[in-house]
């Protein structure tokens, strides 16, 4: 679900409010439903501050004050000034919402305190803890490369006031240093992300999601061993990459990660994961659900020696051996077009569940009839060479069927193609027969009836299988369609928080860069979920666009004496009062806005601006 902006006129009045809007699939394709419309916050309605506050009852719990700026000591407002009104004029515009809700999120989840104890202050000009701020936040609100954060991002941002630390301090240099002082903490980090979401949502680590995606490189990346070329699920088999092991909760909250080299294969992956997450968390009540691209009888008889629980999707060829009962018909629909079944393992150790999706039927049926209809006009243009003579060798023939049959894989056995020699008329010769041009193949082929009696059977069809106790099939199912979290978080660390492509070439900076794209990850999934305890749903990118626009700057008053004489310059850093829209989200977030940030006295340097 997500929100949407919209505003109405009434007579010379303009309304705007919100309203929470979540895509369904239809018969028709996918459509947009308001499921409610949210104006002012009313009696009874909770912020979402408010309803994480009762979680935290005798815990340590943020305090609201964490999104307010440090405060500095600045001269007292209770003295009378005179302002030449003509000269009052707004300087220094900046971007302050997005930054000022980054950094809130980043000490809401205590991240300020656990690198002040892991990173003590040494000789630095700037503290590790804070430089590791700036990456994150740079992160969370416009992610880019750390060049672009000195060049660009930093100078028109409100950090400077937030954090203390001014635009000619952050530079490459240090924003490299600071990847390189915060990766060796990843571990430290970890742990302490899993117990600060999990006294901020009561969320259950007991079912596991972990799945594998890869992210590429710019450049050759010769100083990195790991870099190197594998399956790639960016589309990009020109370039080098890395492939991330992710494990997160049934909610999308991040547990851990680990670094593979880019050729790694996903199933080698899963004894390291799995003994890692044990190391730090404990084996009790685990269980894992993995795709079938993870699925191997090894790595399930290492997980079941261990003492642990799985739900595993399984290859599509392995549905074969339950034909049978996908022609029954005692199915169980657990939603709308989905319906599964549960079917007893050959050893009783496993049971496997059935599941068939009519949406998935629909999609692969028409893969089917496409990929079909492109392998028969290629067996055409394969019958016309024979036919003509340009093609007169069988091995050559042989070669462009197998091409085609890699090309159309998924038709690929939905015909039965011969191709043979025509062999020479008795009594003509040889040279004569090869000078007359005329086909030397036959190229035929005809529908495989079985193949396509099997397609029929088992589109739409996929195949689970786990050794838990469980007997009932729609929670087996719904624990398992649960990993789509896992895909949703790299879908949301790549197009939301950039992940890729990588501009490091080392391996240390690598990590690094990945680490902190972790972490943005955790403040993102942690507003999702703020978001959704105030019901605005869980899509964080419409509110961090509008906080986008709460702008702070410089409002200059040249100021004179009682005598009219020059006096004092006063410069009030101000944020700007937010929109009727923005004030909804605020309410129910629970947060409010600060005024000011800081009020500075100069000296006047120029007295031709004041006439008496």
């Amino acid at each position: 679900m997500f929100l949407r902006r919209c505003e109405r006129r009434q007579g010379r009045k303009r309304h705007t409010y919100w309203a929470l809007v979540e895509s369904v699939r239809t018969a028709r394709g996918s459509r947009q439903r308001v499921v409610a419309y949210l104006g002012e916050l009313s009696t009874g309605q909770e912020s979402g501050w408010a309803r994480m506050a009762r979680q935290l009852d005798r815990k340590d719990r943020p305090q609201a004050t964490l999104f307010d700026p440090p405060r500095c000591d600045e001269p007292a407002d209770d003295e009378p000034v005179l302002v030449n009104l003509k000269c009052v004029r707004l300087e220094r515009l900046r971007d302050f919402g997005d930054v000022w809700l980054g950094l809130g999120l980043w000490r809401m989840l205590g991240l300020d305190e656990l690198l002040g104890r892991l990173m003590p202050a040494g000789r630095e000009d700037v503290p590790w803890p804070v430089v590791a701020s700036i990456l994150a936040a740079a992160r969370f609100c416009e992610p880019s490369s750390e060049l672009h954060i000195e060049d660009t991002w930093y100078r028109r941002t409100a950090l400077e006031d937030l954090v203390g630390v001014a635009s000619e301090q952050v530079h490459t240099d240090r924003l490299y240093g600071g990847l390189d002082e915060l990766l060796p903490h990843k571990e430290a980090i970890e742990r302490h992300l899993k117990m600060r979401l999990g006294d901020l949502f009561d969320l259950k680590y007991d079912l596991l999601l972990y799945d594998m995606t890869s992210t590429y490189f710019e450049g050759a990346c010769l100083a990195n061993p790991m870099a190197k070329r594998g399956y790639s699920r960016d589309s990009r088999p020109d370039c080098v990459q890395v492939c991330i092991g992710l494990v997160v909760t049934t909610d999308g909250m991040p547990l851990g990660y680990e670094v593979f080299d880019g050729n790694t294969n996903d199933a080698t992956t899963v004894e390291e994961i799995v003994e890692a997450m044990e190391a730090k968390y404990g084996r009790a009540n685990r269980v894992w659900v993995m795709d079938r691209g993870m699925v191997s009888e090894a790595n399930l008889a290492f997980i079941r020696a261990r003492g642990g629980s799985y739900i595993v999707g399984t290859p599509k060829a392995m549905l074969r051996q339950f034909e049978e009962y996908l022609i029954d018909k005692d199915w169980r629909e657990v939603q709308a077009g989905v319906e599964v079944k549960l079917v007893p393992g050959p050893d009783g150790a496993e049971t496997f569940i059935l599941a068939r999706s009519c949406d998935r039927r629909e999609k692969e049926k028409a893969m089917h009839e496409r990929f079909v209809g492109r392998m028969e006009e290629g067996l055409r243009k394969l019958a016309a060479s024979a036919s003509s003579g340009r093609l007169k060798e069988v091995g050559e023939a042989r070669e462009r069927l197998g091409r085609l049959r890699e090309r159309y894989w998924r038709a690929s056995g939905a015909f039965e193609v011969a191709i043979a020699p025509i062999k020479k008329p008795e009594g003509q010769p040889k040279a004569r027969f090869a000078a007359t041009g005329k086909a030397r193949l036959s190229v035929e082929w005809k529908r495989n009836g079985r193949w396509g009696e099997w397609a029929a059977v088992s589109d739409g069809c996929y195949l689970l299988r786990t050794n838990l106790v469980e007997t009932d099939p729609a929670t087996l199912w719904k624990r398992y369609i649960q990993l789509t979290e896992a895909e949703w978080a790299f879908r949301i660390t790549k197009d939301e928080l950039a992940i890729r492509p990588v501009w490091h070439h080392t391996a240390g900076r690598v990590k690094g860069h990945i680490l902190v794209c972790f972490l943005a990850y955790a403040m993102w999934k942690t507003l999702a979920a703020w978001m959704r305890g105030g019901g605005l749903g869980d899509a964080p990118r419409t509110v961090l666009e509008e906080f986008a626009r709460i702008k702070s700057g410089d409002v200059v008053l040249a100021t004179r004496t009682a005598d009219g004489r020059p006096g004092k310059t006063v410069r009030l850093r101000c944020v700007t009062a937010p929109d009727e829209g923005q004030k909804i989200l605020l309410s129910r977030l629970g947060l409010s806005l600060p005024q000011r940030l800081r009020r500075v006295d100069e000296v006047a340097k120029c007295s031709e601006d004041f006439q008496p």
